[in-house]
């Protein structure tokens, strides 16, 4: 049987953020990762002994040969793929202040500390777009690709009202449950990254083109795969650990049996994540994934305030970094606001403002004067706190207690 439920460290502080990689070490990190057959873990093991990659790439066969890796490799490792390596570069250099592009190492204080502590941390992480929103509160949604009209419903409600709430959206980029989740979370004006199986120079599906560029635009696209790599089905499974290692918890909307969302919500189990799976009719195909996640001990979700209460532990940490920064570029055209004041000064505020009245997060903002992701993020505790309730359209209200 899954173990669901264990404890995360959601909250952990972040590194701090190394010196800027210069361009010669930069081209050795590249190398690194094109070296075919490596692996995460074959490749931290030699970073461990060797340091960096230049020093790996330095040591020479004797070196590799004693740090107890195969001919294979060794011959690998004797010739770098330097065209390739020239064209990661490019891609990298073509970043502009609009369309942000880079390579995030595993000591960047920006990798998310979750996916560091999973099996086989990825190296580094290609990314285009906002790389800070990574250290943001994040939910996994995945589901079937041929979903119903019900699940691209739900995937999308979910997805909206749990941004509303300060959540990420997480999910795959692939058609039907990922990309209507993608889509909720940025009709809600929220936070969504999309997690890829291969280069970021190119879209897969290609049907995804648009919402892959807004995404881009307003959120993050993220890959283990540099560019050029196409979308080969091995990626996907490698994948789908790094959507289950960044989120606090993942829920899963339509699935069959053996499906690529399925092990998504076993890979999150093994990593400690809170699964969560919405039950459907038992004359759905599609609902038997998620039945079987619920016998496994998966929380039986039907609204969004189900996984906001499973995950209030971690949430009460990981949120209350959000607040004083708004770091995480949601919303690009809030930058010149990022400037923001005490957490517990702002959640004052919007006591203060909330009064005896039901007010909406529109109203909020505009009589807070502060950005839309810092009073939802303060939302959010407050509403962990029992101190707001939400209610339908994104209207709050006060308790107050006699």
């Amino acid at each position: 049987m899954l173990r669901f439920g264990s404890s995360l460290n959601a909250g952990a502080p972040p590194q701090m953020t190394p010196e800027p990689v210069d361009r010669e070490a930069l081209r050795f990190w590249l190398a690194l990762l094109r070296v075919p057959t490596l692996g995460p873990s074959r490749g931290a093991a030699l970073l461990q002994r060797f340091g960096t990659p230049e020093a790996i790439f330095a040591a020479g066969t004797s070196a590799w040969r004693a740090s107890g890796i195969s001919e294979t490799l060794c011959d690998l490792l004797s010739q770098p793929d330097w065209a390739g390596v020239d064209e990661d570069l490019r891609w990298i250099e073509s970043a502009t202040p609009i369309s942000p592009r880079g390579l995030l190492l595993r000591d960047d204080a920006r990798y998310p500390q979750n996916l560091r502590e999973i099996a086989q941390a990825p190296l580094a992480l290609f990314y285009r777009g906002h790389a800070e929103m990574l250290q943001t509160p994040q939910l996994a949604i995945v589901g079937a690709r041929a979903a119903s009209a019900q699940g691209i419903e739900n995937a999308q409600a979910f997805a909206a009202e749990a941004a509303r709430r300060g959540l990420t959206i997480t999910s795959g980029l692939a058609l039907g449950i990922d990309a209507a989740a993608h889509r909720g979370a940025l009709a809600a004006q929220g936070a969504t990254i999309a997690v890829c199986g291969n280069g970021l120079d190119r879209v897969y599906p290609a049907r995804n083109k648009d919402l892959a560029h807004a995404i881009a635009e307003r959120g993050l696209l993220i890959s283990e795969f540099g560019p050029g790599v196409p979308p080969k089905p091995e990626n996907f499974p490698r994948r789908n650990r790094i959507i289950s290692g960044i989120s606090l918890g993942v829920l899963v909307i339509e699935a069959a049996h053996e499906s690529g969302s399925l092990i998504t919500a076993r890979l999150a189990a093994e990593q400690g994540r809170e699964v969560f799976a919405i039950p459907g009719s038992i004359h759905n195909p599609l609902a038997r994934g998620c039945h079987a996640l619920i016998r496994e001990g998966a929380r039986l979700t039907e609204s969004v305030d189900d996984i906001l209460t499973e995950l209030a532990p971690q949430l009460r940490v990981a949120v209350a970094p959000l607040e004083p920064g708004a770091e995480a570029g949601r919303n690009a055209a809030d930058s010149s606001r990022s400037q923001s004041e005490p957490a517990d000064d702002l959640r004052r505020r919007l006591l203060e403002a909330l009064g005896h009245e039901r007010v909406s997060l529109e109203h909020l903002v505009e009589r807070v004067d502060a950005p839309v992701e810092q009073v939802s993020a303060a939302l959010l505790t407050l509403e962990l706190e029992g101190q707001v309730v939400a209610s339908a359209g994104d209207v709050f209200s006060r308790l107050h207690r006699h």
